[in-house]
């Protein structure tokens, strides 16, 4: 592969520091990891913006989360047409194989994919209506749900709004998927939605008895 190129300074001295500080001090149990292999207790779907991190939020260690990050945090609906679906795939081994007994589904304040949904919507965003956008054809998958937040006045507000529709959407489609309404009817398996305020470092959860995120 002619392309590809050496891996930046910086990088090579970061990675240089973590195994001499970080992995140096917790060896058996990276050794652990890479023989018995991996054992988590959940999934977490997240966006892939560079802000959120997951582990950080929750003081994870290696091992505890199965993580899949795709653009707004999406899941979409059951769709076994023999294509290739990246975002199903990971559910599909996080539930069966994995035997995960929560996903979690974590959306964010200031989400990109989210903005470009509404701008697809209100007719702002030509690029993205393009048929060779894939970041406007994944964000179809939200398109529909915009009705429930048209008619918010103040942009901000509507953004939100519309982040944390995206999670109720997500998990939606989870149980589209039979072997994930399988294990949640059975009590195997809890699906849980968040939304995390970057800025604020907040974070709130899905009460399904409210229908409203609350602070935690």
């Amino acid at each position: 592969m002619k392309h590809a190129k050496p891996l930046p300074t910086y990088l090579v001295q970061r990675y240089q520091g973590w195994k001499a500080t970080t992995y140096a001090s917790n060896e058996s149990w990276y050794r652990h990891l890479g023989t018995e292999g991996q054992h988590p207790r959940a999934m977490i779907i997240s966006c892939c913006d560079s802000r959120v991190h997951v582990t950080s939020i929750f003081g994870a260690d290696q091992g505890e989360f199965f993580i899949h990050r795709n653009i707004a945090n999406l899941v979409p609906p059951y769709q076994p047409d023999g294509n290739q679906h990246g975002t199903s795939a990971a559910v599909e081994y996080a539930v069966t194989a994995l035997k995960v007994a929560h996903v979690v589904v974590l959306g964010h304040s200031q989400c990109g994919g989210v903005k470009g949904c509404i701008d697809m919507c209100e007719g702002n965003a030509p690029a993205l209506e393009s048929k060779e956008s894939f970041v406007g054809r994944w964000m179809d998958v939200l398109r529909p749900s915009y009705e429930g937040v048209s008619d918010i006045e103040n942009p901000a507000e509507k953004a939100r709004s519309f982040e944390k529709q995206a999670v109720l959407v997500s998990l939606e489609n989870l149980m589209t998927f039979p072997f994930v309404k399988e294990r949640v009817d059975s009590g195997e398996l809890s699906l849980h939605g968040l939304w995390h305020n970057i800025a604020e470092g907040g974070l709130e959860s899905f009460n399904p008895a409210s229908g409203n995120f609350a602070p935690l």
